[in-house]
């Protein structure tokens, strides 16, 4: 269960960065922001299928951390 958690963990860190680089960088092609978009993207755009945009506001990663934490507690 701890490697589980701490994957979960390192995992919320790179949603937090891809919605940083989103903000800092939209659209780079930096090797880093090509990575968080590649990792967090699959994860995101299901999410984004079922909750559009409110307002241009992208609230696919809020509901990935709200489910990581939900998972960590059940953990």
């Amino acid at each position: 269960m701890g490697i589980l958690i701490q994957v979960i963990e390192i995992y919320r860190y790179v949603v937090f960065a891809a919605v940083i680089a989103s903000w800092v960088a939209p659209g780079s092609d930096h090797p880093v922001v090509l990575f968080l978009e590649k990792v967090t993207e699959p994860v995101f755009a299901p999410i984004r299928k079922v909750l559009p945009a409110m307002s241009g506001i992208d609230l696919s990663p809020l509901v990935v951390l709200l489910g990581l934490s939900l998972i960590t507690r059940f953990l």
